[in-house]
């Protein structure tokens, strides 16, 4: 589900927490060595999410989460963040290219560059958690 998280709205938050977990604790956090992602490049996109980057003119990249039940890919474009939100039960990724991951859930995909090497120990980290859940 693609949805505008730019304010603070309690349904969107509601809807999101209950398609893929509550945030972890800080504790939790700490102990798995963190949840959040490295900025990645946005190279390809499907055409619903390419419409919102094509709106301005910077540099395409997002960040992922992971969250008990799945992940949260966040970009922003003009003043907006957008989040994709995937269940690990829908979740597909494949290495491309040699740099090059493509994250798909439904109708929706992006293609993401990991050029640096905690940039690909993410990934690695998304699987297991996909493989545990």
């Amino acid at each position: 589900m693609l949805r505008n998280i730019s304010y603070n709205n309690s349904k969107i938050r509601s809807e999101i927490n209950h398609l893929v977990g509550s945030p972890f604790t800080i504790l939790k956090r700490i102990k798995i060595g963190g949840v959040g992602s490295p900025k990645y490049i946005i190279s390809q996109t499907d055409s619903k999410i390419n419409n919102l980057l094509n709106l301005d003119n910077n540099i395409n990249q997002c960040n992922i989460e992971i969250r008990p039940k799945g992940i949260i890919i966040s970009f922003r474009s003009l003043l907006e963040t957008y989040a994709l939100t995937i269940p690990f039960y829908k979740l597909k990724m494949f290495k491309g290219k040699s740099n090059e991951y493509s994250i798909y859930k439904d109708e929706y995909f992006i293609k993401v560059v990991a050029k640096k090497n905690n940039e690909h120990e993410f990934i690695k980290k998304i699987n297991k958690f996909k493989l545990s859940n």
